[in-house]
């Protein structure tokens, strides 16, 4: 968990197979569902002609408002979109948080990195991929081998905003458990 951090930059010159993706979704099916309704899917994409037509309709960092995403040669080389079935249910109740915990711990465990993105172009990313229309986009998983460092620190005076110092090393304040468990 320790390790399970949201990284934005990642050596695009490390490819990452099919087969490394398909055992990070597979421990999808071993997770918790509401009703065991199972209603999620994932669409893979790892070639470069599909990266390439994903990237620009994804917003990266809220608050590093001056940085428009990774550059060229620090992007994702894989991305494992998760969709809704709405044929299923409408609501996913607390899969998607489940499951998203399960590909970004698969991940790390593999040595990759990965940012949950929940800000999109719902519909330009169902049009790159070919979806049905059946298929809701939920998040997008940028999958990739780190070339950052995040470091997990206290929070001050209640500031809950990340940031970038002039090593781009990214910093993400924390609640303490003190000030997370109700007495």
């Amino acid at each position: 968990m320790e390790h399970n951090r949201s990284y934005r930059r990642f050596d695009e010159s490390r490819d990452i197979s099919t087969a490394e993706l398909e055992k990070i979704v597979e421990l999808c099916r071993f997770c918790a569902s509401g009703r065991n309704l199972q209603p999620l899917k994932y669409r893979i994409v790892n070639t470069p002609e599909e990266c390439g037509k994903i990237f620009p309709h994804l917003a990266w960092a809220g608050y590093l408002t001056e940085w428009p995403g990774p550059e060229p040669g620090e992007r994702p080389t894989a991305y494992i979109v998760q969709c809704l079935d709405e044929e299923l249910t409408g609501n996913p109740m607390c899969d998607d948080g489940l499951q998203l915990e399960a590909i970004t711990l698969g991940a790390v465990s593999l040595g990759m990195g990965a940012c949950i993105i929940k800000s999109f172009n719902k519909n330009a990313i169902a049009e790159c991929l070919g979806l049905n229309d059946t298929l809701a986009p939920l998040h997008v998983v940028a999958l990739g081998v780190p070339v950052e460092d995040v470091v997990i620190e206290a929070m001050k005076d209640g500031d809950i905003k990340y940031w970038r110092d002039d090593e781009k090393i990214h910093h993400v304040p924390k609640r303490s458990l003190e000030e997370i468990l109700v007495k």
